[in-house]
């Protein structure tokens, strides 16, 4: 014998998939509720103010790259703030200014300013704030802290504060603390998104 499924519609409203229980709201609602404000605050041991918060810089700059790093005793993190020390003014032509984000306290980042002199803002994430906003990849959780080939990764994010609010325009996650873009491929994107409307 088939098996029924026991039903509370007529067989006039079974037979009509428009009259279906749908409300229009569970969609529409969905697409008129505006996206979350992107931006963060935080303590800042290099160049500008301190506190850093994107809301603050971003009427100054077309794009803010945001550099999140590994840890302070990160070698390669340490050789890539220096790089982009370096390529500084490549940044400022295309109206973006760089942001480096290291999740630890204040005092240990600090280590990296005294030592390097840093151009742009160097930020303090003890609580990895920023890190979590934008999703940056983790490898073996606490098992990171023993090994640089684990743990955070690191991980590049293009914003474009062009238009009403600052919006994700590109990134780029490492899969190793070796593998980062080079400056000249992030000046590239640059390139790119400058040519693109704002939206």
């Amino acid at each position: 014998m088939p098996r029924t499924v026991p039903t509370a519609a007529t067989p006039s409203q079974s037979d009509s998939p428009d009259s279906r229980d749908f409300t229009p709201r569970d969609v529409a609602a969905d697409m008129a509720e505006p996206r979350p404000t992107l931006d963060f605050s935080l303590p800042n041991v290099g160049f500008g103010p301190d506190p850093w918060s994107l809301s603050a810089a971003a009427p100054d700059h077309d794009f803010v790259v945001v550099y999140l790093q590994r840890d302070h005793l990160c070698t390669n993190c340490r050789k890539q703030v220096q790089q982009l020390k370096d390529r500084y003014a490549a940044f400022g032509e295309r109206h973006a200014e760089i942001v480096s984000v290291v999740p630890e306290p204040r005092e240990k980042v600090q280590s990296w300013q005294d030592s390097y002199d840093l151009p742009y803002p160097l930020l303090a994430d003890p609580d990895v704030e920023v890190g979590d906003m934008f999703d940056q990849p983790v490898r073996f959780g606490f098992l990171g802290d023993i090994s640089d080939f684990l743990g955070r990764m690191p991980e590049v994010v293009v914003v474009d504060t062009r238009g009403s609010s600052p919006r994700v325009a590109w990134s780029y996650s490492g899969r190793s603390t070796f593998d980062r873009p080079d400056v000249d491929d992030v000046l590239a994107e640059l390139d790119s998104l400058r040519e693109e409307p704002p939206s």
